[in-house]
C-alpha cells in the first residue's frame, strides 16, 4: 500500500512563492535543503501530512513551461466563499466560486487560484469526497 508524501513543482524565485503558499494556503515551510545546483523547500499545513515540494534551480532566469499535461493542485476548505473573500483582499485574485453539479446534486462548490509561476490551485469546499 502506498501513502502520498509530497507533489514538486519548479519555481522561479523561491521566496515569493514561499510568500505566496504561506500567505494563501497557510502552508509553512517543514524544511529546506541546499544543494550546490539546487534548493528544496518542503511546505505544509497542520491539517495535513501531505506536503508541496518546491524546487528552484540555481541560475535559471526563463520561466518554466508547464506543458499540457499539467493540471493542477488542489485544497480543501471549511467554506470557499470565506477563503475566497479572504484572498480577494489580500490582492491575491482568485477567480470566481464555482458550482459543479452531477445529476442534479451539489458535487463541489470552488474556486481558481494562480500562484507566482502560473499553477493553478483549486480551493474546494469540504464535503462529499473532498475532505
Amino acid at each position: 500500500m502506498s501513502k502520498a508524501i509530497h507533489s514538486m513543482i519548479r519555481v522561479l524565485d523561491l521566496e515569493r512563492s514561499i510568500a505566496f503558499y504561506r500567505r494563501a494556503l497557510g502552508l509553512e515551510v517543514a524544511d529546506r535543503v541546499e544543494f550546490d545546483h539546487f534548493t528544496l523547500v518542503y511546505l505544509r499545513s497542520d491539517e495535513s501530512e501531505f506536503e508541496l515540494e518546491l524546487t528552484a534551480n540555481t541560475g535559471t532566469t526563463e520561466p518554466y513551461e508547464h506543458g499540457t499535461a499539467y493540471g493542477h493542485l488542489a485544497v480543501s476548505v471549511a467554506d470557499v466563499r470565506a477563503e475566497h473573500g479572504r484572498l480577494k483582499a489580500a490582492g491575491l485574485a482568485p477567480e470566481q466560486v464555482k458550482e459543479m453539479y452531477h445529476d442534479g446534486d451539489l458535487l463541489g462548490r470552488y474556486f481558481f487560484l494562480s500562484d507566482p509561476d502560473g499553477y493553478r490551485i483549486e480551493v474546494l469546499e469540504r464535503g462529499g469526497r473532498f475532505r
